[in-house]
Parts: structure tokens; sequence; C-alpha cells
């Protein structure tokens, strides 16, 4: 299995946090089932190797789409693949998802459109040429060329709300939601109005999530306990950090770390 990330142009640094590819050409007679985790960001995809069903449960197994966006999320999610697979990605801030589509961002939370739904015919001729391309680098420069155009049709003045989004990415979640709420707006219900308009989600919700994303990127550090992980993430107790992490996750913090849970394979190599 391989997995590597790609950096924005500069352009595009303030929409898109990085681009990513998953790929897996090991011949194997066991499924391979990947966990999606909650996530403040939204992600654009292409599978231009094999396709991940979703399951929905032991009984329910729905065909997914080949590109679309994963939009920002408060649950986890389960997909199944039988053969060899590649994923290009693209890890979009919150608050891209207006810059690119001309949408809410609360329209794509839980929610994953395919791009031809989302985009109409213009999904479908970005679909056709990311399939085609001979490789990552030339999708690269395919899906650049064409959030930078769209960037540049659609671009609307960032509202004071986008720092207070970035501000809770910056701090892992660890915030004042009330404080902030009073230095840009003039009441809380209009502060959690705008806010929810550009994340996706409530200020507390979108703090919670960043807050569980913070902490899963401690996977890999031998170097601190799960005490020391809960606390530098903001969590008041133990008992709080494992509610979270299960309602996020499906795992309890110590199974998903040891290594053991389902899709964390990439973050191995």
């Amino acid at each position: 299995m391989r997995y590597y990330t790609i950096q924005p142009s500069q352009k595009l640094a303030d929409y898109v946090r990085f681009f990513w590819v998953l790929e897996s050409d090991e011949t194997t007679d066991t499924p391979y089932i990947y966990r999606s985790l909650a996530d403040g960001f939204a992600e654009l995809l292409f599978h231009y190797q094999g396709t991940f069903d979703e399951l929905i449960s032991p009984e329910r197994i729905e065909k997914s789409f080949i590109s679309g966006v994963h939009g920002q999320s408060q649950k986890y999610r389960r997909f199944i693949t039988t053969g060899d697979f590649g994923i290009f990605g693209a890890y979009l801030y919150p608050s891209a998802i207006p810059q690119f589509f001309s949408l809410p961002s609360s329209e794509l939370s839980n929610q994953m459109p395919d791009l031809r739904t989302l985009l109409g015919n213009e999904g479908g001729y970005l679909e056709e040429r990311m399939m085609l391309a001979p490789d990552n680098l030339q999708r690269v420069k395919i899906i650049s060329a064409f959030l930078e155009t769209a960037l540049s049709k659609r671009f609307i003045r960032p509202p004071d709300v986008f720092s207070c989004i970035n501000y809770i990415i910056q701090s892992k979640g660890v915030t004042d939601v009330a404080v902030m709420a009073s230095k840009y707006f003039l009441s809380t219900r209009q502060f959690e109005r705008k806010f929810k308009q550009f994340s996706g989600f409530s200020p507390k919700l979108f703090s919670r999530i960043v807050r569980f994303q913070s902490a899963i990127n401690n996977y890999g550090n031998k170097n601190i306990s799960l005490t020391e992980i809960a606390y530098e993430c903001g969590y008041y107790d133990q008992s709080h950090f494992i509610h979270d992490f299960r309602e996020f996750s499906g795992y309890n913090p110590k199974q998903y770390f040891s290594g053991n849970a389902e899709g964390v394979e990439y973050r191995e190599v």
C-alpha cells in the first residue's frame, strides 16, 4: 500500500490543505475495508482504479461513486473493495465549498454527492480527464487548473467567520466560542448561523470534530500516552475523550491506537 501527499499551488493554499494519493496493488483474497472518520474537512475524490462500495450494515451494501465529494462529516462510514485500487483526493478547507461549488458548506454536511450530480456536464468532463490521466502528477495539474478556474469564476469576499473557522483549526478545537462570537458578531445566534453556513456545522460541533482529529493525528507516536493525548487536545477528562472518540470513530481510543483498527493501514506507510 502506498500513501503520500502533494502540496497545492500558492493560489489554492487557502482552500486546499493538500492533495493525497492512496494506492494498493497487493493481491489478496481478503477484502479491504476502509473506515472514514468524522472530519471537519471535505474531500474531492477520484477512484481512478477500482471502486469502494459503502457498507451500510452487515446485510446492506451500496455502490459508491467513481468521483464526487465526501462532505465534512460528524460520523464514521465503512467502505469495502475486493481488488486493486487507486484514489486521488483533494483535502478541502471547510470554507472552500462555497468558493468552488457556490453552495453553503452545510448542504454537503454528511453527504456524498457524485461529481456529475454536483456539477453536471462540467463534473462529467472533469471525471473523464482525471480517469484518463497517465499519472498522479498530471492529475494534480488537471484538478488544480479546474479549481483555480472555479475560484476565479465564483470567488466571494471572505466574511469574518472564515477567520473564526481557521482559528478553531489552528487551535485544534480548543477555543471559546462565546468569545469569538462577541468579537466578530452582534449576537451568538448570528454567529452560529454564519458559522454553519461556511463550515457545515455549529461552532461547538465543529470544534469537537477538530479536537478529535487533532487527537488521531497522534497515531504512531509511541512517546505519548492516551492520557497525555487527551490532555493536550483539550479534553477535560478521560470519559469525555472516550465518548467523543467512540462517537466519531466507532472505536475506543485504546483499540484505535493499538494499530488493529479498520482502515489505519495507510497511517503505517
